[in-house]
């Protein structure tokens, strides 16, 4: 099931999409597998496999911390890419290669789609590339029939948004903020204006990350959006219960409540 077939089933039952970060390698590149099964089980739509990279501008602290932890243990894009593979005949949710250019540029842009792709990814979001720079990447995405999603913040103009609308596949990414990831209490009182700005240029699936932490979040996002995202929270979990027995349960029952918000009516 592709990104959109599952945003459809979704709309149909009337329900938004629960879209979960996390960050390969932390706490473990061997216990990523386990992840993706107490995600999926515990109702993730789809999940952000994210690729440590050593300049994430774009993530907050938290985040920051697992891409340096992951990198410290030596996890590279070849071996996230090997254990995604290794599993993924068991994991039936949609994968997305959560990355920034610079990983990608040094792999090499046609191998990384391709064999990203052979993985078991679904789409690619990387987050420093804007679509007006994209001529490289994207025949080599579609070749392998990797989707692109692209970001949407609220300084985008409306010719931006035309550009993501005309270039972007999957769904839009709108970035409820400005400034990096990471939890916040509240969402900004102007996000509907700017998912209503996006609306009108596209009829792509649109998703809110960056400051998504809560299931009232996740309730506000479900009645004018398609999807929400939630990354920091789910990543401070998984490094604060690394050592219990008990993680599973903790990430499981905080993503659940997520997934019960995401309900419509």
């Amino acid at each position: 099931m592709n990104l959109e077939q599952r945003f459809q089933a979704l709309q149909q039952a009337g329900e938004a999409a629960l879209i979960v970060y996390i960050t390969a390698g932390d706490p473990s590149l061997e216990q990523l597998p386990e992840i993706l099964k107490v995600l999926r089980d515990a109702g993730a739509d789809m999940v952000e496999v994210g690729f440590p990279f050593s300049d994430p501008l774009a993530d907050g602290p938290v985040i920051q911390a697992a891409m340096d932890r992951a990198l410290a243990k030596g996890v590279t894009p070849p071996r996230i890419l090997e254990m995604v593979a290794h599993c993924r005949a068991e994991i039936e949710t949609p994968l997305i290669a959560f990355t920034y250019y610079n990983p990608v540029l040094r792999y090499g842009q046609e191998r990384f789609a391709h064999d990203a792709r052979a993985a078991g990814f679904d789409a690619c979001l990387i987050t420093d590339l804007p679509p007006d720079e994209a001529d490289e990447w994207l025949p080599y995405a579609r070749a392998a029939g990797l989707q692109t999603i692209f970001l949407l913040t609220p300084t985008s103009t409306a010719a931006r948004i035309r550009l993501v609308a005309e270039r972007g596949q999957g769904f839009i990414y709108c970035v409820s903020r400005t400034g990096v990831t990471g939890a916040r209490d509240e969402l900004p009182p102007d996000l509907p204006d700017l998912i209503a700005r996006i609306r009108e240029q596209t009829a792509l699936p649109i998703a809110v990350g960056f400051g998504i932490s809560k299931p009232e979040h996740v309730r506000t996002v479900a009645r004018i959006a398609d999807g929400a995202v939630v990354g920091s929270q789910v990543v401070h979990y998984l490094h604060e219960y690394a050592d219990s027995p008990h993680w599973a349960k903790v990430v499981g029952d905080f993503v659940r409540v997520l997934k019960s918000a995401c309900k419509r009516g």
